[in-house]
C-alpha cells in the first residue's frame, strides 16, 4: 500500500488517497472489458487524468463480472466528444458523453465539483468527485495502466469488512436522491454486506421520499432488479425496509395480505433468477413474466371466452405492474408467454388498410383443440396416395410482393 499526499493550505503534506497495488486489490485486467482499457489509454495519452470508477471496480474486487464499466476523466464533455468519434453528449443537467463500439455503450463522465453541493453539474477535481458519490464501495478508482486501486474515502476497508457505508452525510444522502435508499437495498443483497443500523433506520424513517420520484426512474430501478439475477434477495430487503411498496404497491399489498401469494411471488422470483442466470437468449418478456404470473391466475377464467380473457389479463397486469412502465411489446409478450404455458396459443393478429398499420383482434386457441390433418387418400390397391406439395408463385415477383394483403397471424414467441 502506497500513500497519495498534496500539499495543505499552508503548504504541508497531508495524506489524500491510499493507493492499492494489485497484489491487494486481486483485480486482474484482462477482467475489464478491453473497450473500456481502450477509453481510458486514449483520454490519458490526451493528457487527461482517466480512471475507471463505481460498481466495476466494486464487482471485481468481489470476484464477479461487471455488466457496465463507468469512466470518470478530467476532460470535458466537448473534449471527450473530440477525442472519440463514435460518441455522443447526453443529458441537460447532468453532461455526460455515450461512447459506443457496436452495441456497447460507455458511460465518461467529468469529475464534478463540490462547490454548489453534492448535485451540482460543475466540474471540479477528482478529490472532489469522489466525495459526491453514494457508498464508499462505489467511489474506487482503479488505474489499468499502473494497476492500482485509489482509494479517498476508506472503501477498500468497508468492501474488506463486507460493510456498506454512505459517503455523503446521512443527513442529506436520501434527500439529494431518493433512490439512493433503493440501490442500498440492492447492493446490499447483491454483495452480502450489511447495512448499519443507524442507515436502515434512516432508510425506513425516510421512505415515503420515494412517493414523487418519477416512474421512468422507477421502471429503470425495476428492470436492472429483474436482470440482476439477485431479485429474490434484493425484494426481500426491500420489502423489509418499507421501499418495495414504492416500486410494486400491488404486488407488496398482496405479498402483506396473504402468505401464500408471497411464498408464490418469492417462488417465481427464484425462477426468474434462475433464468436471468442462464446464458440461453430469452424472449422478449420472459423475464417480465414471472413478475405477472402469479397475479394472472387470479383475474383469468381458464373455462370462459378466451379472447375476453386475453384482453383482460392485459389490461390488469399494465395496471398491476404500475408505476412501472414496461414496453407496451413487452408486456403483451409476457402475457402470451403466460398463456402458452396454460395450453392456450395466442397469435396476434394484423391489417392493412389504405397503407396504415392497424392492430387487429388476437387469435385464440387451444393447443389440445387444434384441428387434425385431413384423411389421406388411397389408391384402389388400398396403398397411401402421396401427394406432393406445389408452391405456387408468380414469375419475377419477390416473396413479399407474394404476401396476401392482410398480414397473418404472427406466432407467439416460446
Amino acid at each position: 500500500m502506497r500513500i497519495r499526499y498534496s500539499a495543505a493550505a499552508d503548504g504541508r503534506p497531508q495524506k489524500k488517497a491510499f493507493v492499492y497495488t494489485k497484489g491487494e486489490h486481486l483485480i486482474e485486467k484482462k477482467d475489464v472489458d478491453s473497450d473500456a482499457l481502450r477509453i481510458v489509454e486514449r483520454l490519458r495519452s490526451s493528457g487527461h487524468e482517466t480512471y475507471i470508477v463505481g460498481g466495476a471496480v466494486r464487482d471485481l474486487m468481489v470476484g464477479t463480472k461487471p455488466k457496465d464499466f463507468d469512466i470518470v476523466t478530467e476532460a470535458s464533455p466537448a473534449r471527450i466528444k473530440r477525442v472519440f468519434r463514435n460518441s455522443r453528449i447526453i443529458g441537460r443537467r447532468f453532461r455526460l458523453v455515450h461512447v459506443f463500439f457496436g452495441p456497447k455503450i460507455f458511460e465518461v463522465s467529468t469529475f464534478r465539483s463540490l462547490k454548489d453541493g453534492t448535485t451540482s453539474n460543475t466540474y471540479g477535481s477528482v478529490e472532489e468527485d469522489v466525495l459526491r458519490r453514494d457508498f464508499t464501495f462505489n467511489a474506487l478508482l482503479y488505474d489499468p495502466e499502473e494497476e492500482v486501486v485509489v482509494d479517498y474515502v476508506g472503501g477498500f476497508a468497508d468492501i474488506k469488512a463486507k460493510r456498506l457505508k454512505p459517503v455523503i452525510p446521512l443527513s442529506i444522502i436520501f434527500k439529494d436522491d431518493p433512490v439512493r435508499m433503493l440501490r442500498a437495498a440492492k447492493y446490499a443483497a447483491s454483495t452480502g454486506f450489511k447495512i448499519p443500523l443507524l442507515v436502515r433506520w434512516k432508510i425506513k424513517s425516510q421512505a415515503d421520499l420515494l412517493a414523487p420520484v418519477s416512474p421512468s426512474r422507477l421502471t429503470e430501478e425495476i428492470f436492472k432488479i429483474i436482470n440482476s439475477t439477485r431479485s429474490t434477495a434484493i425484494v426481500a430487503s426491500m420489502e423489509t425496509l418499507g421501499l418495495y411498496r414504492f416500486l410494486q404497491p400491488n404486488a407488496s399489498t398482496l405479498m402483506r395480505a396473504d402468505r401464500s401469494f408471497r411464498a408464490c411471488y418469492m417462488e417465481s422470483l427464484r425462477l426468474m433468477d434462475a433464468f436471468a442466470a442462464s446464458d440461453k437468449e430469452l424472449p422478449s418478456g420472459r423475464l417480465l413474466s414471472f413478475m405477472i404470473r402469479d397475479f394472472l391466475d387470479t383475474v383469468v377464467e381458464w373455462r370462459g371466452d378466451l379472447l375476453e380473457a386475453y384482453r383482460r389479463a392485459l389490461s390488469e397486469c399494465r395496471a398491476y405492474v404500475l408505476p412501472m412502465n414496461p414496453p407496451r411489446i413487452e408486456l403483451e409478450n409476457a402475457v402470451r408467454l403466460l398463456f402458452r404455458e396454460k395450453g392456450v396459443a395466442v397469435k396476434k393478429a394484423r391489417t392493412f388498410e389504405k397503407g396504415q398499420r392497424k392492430e387487429g383482434l388476437p387469435e385464440i386457441q387451444r393447443e389440445s383443440t387444434r384441428q387434425e390433418p385431413a384423411a389421406e387418400e388411397r389408391t384402389e390397391d388400398g396403398a397411401v396416395k402421396r401427394r406432393k406439395r406445389r408452391r405456387r408463385r408468380r414469375k419475377g415477383a419477390s416473396a413479399a410482393a407474394d404476401a396476401p394483403q392482410g398480414a397473418s397471424p404472427v406466432s407467439p414467441l416460446t
